[in-house]
């Protein structure tokens, strides 16, 4: 855990007051680990820091005092009016990032429902594998484009989702089918796994109404 302090909006551009490692925590998939960042800053100035992973409880924490590298009035003069002289060229920057992020993260989405147990038996195997391959281009491409601008991220993402939202689709549809089979075969059975009884009107028990003589 990194922490930053500035006016702009990429890291690089800030003054970095400390780091900590955050321990402990046993692997997963990417995305999966939440980590909750909390900051508290007291009267004398002094700042603390906390991270938590929620799955875990792991946590730790980091003391940031007032005279130990913080920025001086004139550093902080400085860095306001960069941030209003770049603020455009910050912007555009940091739509990028995001856009990346976001395709990268659904990338490996994809790559972990491709993993999935059972997944491949909802699909044609073509489809499966036209989906798998599709994946693999998306990642390599963003391994080698790491300077493409938010265009370029974006116009590669469609192409991935083209591809792969009829499939998912494909699968989604198998996947209900399969359920609705399974519940119309319970209904059928009954409780017991015998079929229900046919409702063929009253049941005569052989004994007619009783008729008494009035004298």
């Amino acid at each position: 855990i990194q922490v930053f302090e500035g006016e702009r909006r990429m890291t690089s551009d800030c003054n970095v007051l400390g780091k900590f490692d955050l321990n402990g925590i046993p692997p997963m998939r990417r995305g999966e680990p939440q980590i909750d960042v909390t900051f508290n800053v007291d009267a004398n100035g002094i700042l603390e820091v906390s991270a938590a992973e929620k799955a875990t409880g792991k946590s730790q924490t980091i003391t940031i005092k007032a005279e130990k590298g913080r920025l001086s009035e004139t550093d902080i003069e400085r860095m306001v009016k960069e941030a209003e002289e770049f603020a455009e060229q910050d912007k555009l920057q940091a739509e990028k990032v995001e856009a990346r992020n976001s395709f990268e993260a659904y990338v490996f989405s994809l790559r972990h429902t491709l993993e999935e147990k059972g997944f491949q038996d909802k699909l044609p195997a073509e489809d499966y594998e036209a989906l798998k391959a599709a994946t693999a281009e998306a990642l390599e491409w963003l391994e080698e484009n790491t300077s493409a601008d938010k265009g370029e991220v974006d116009a590669r993402r469609k192409e991935l989702e083209e591809v792969a939202f009829p499939i998912l689709q494909k699968a989604n549809q198998a996947a209900g089918a399969a359920e609705g089979s399974e519940a119309g075969a319970d209904g059928a059975a009954g409780a017991d796994g015998a079929a229900p009884p046919a409702d063929d009107g009253p049941v005569d028990d052989g004994q007619g109404p009783t008729v008494e003589e009035v004298d």
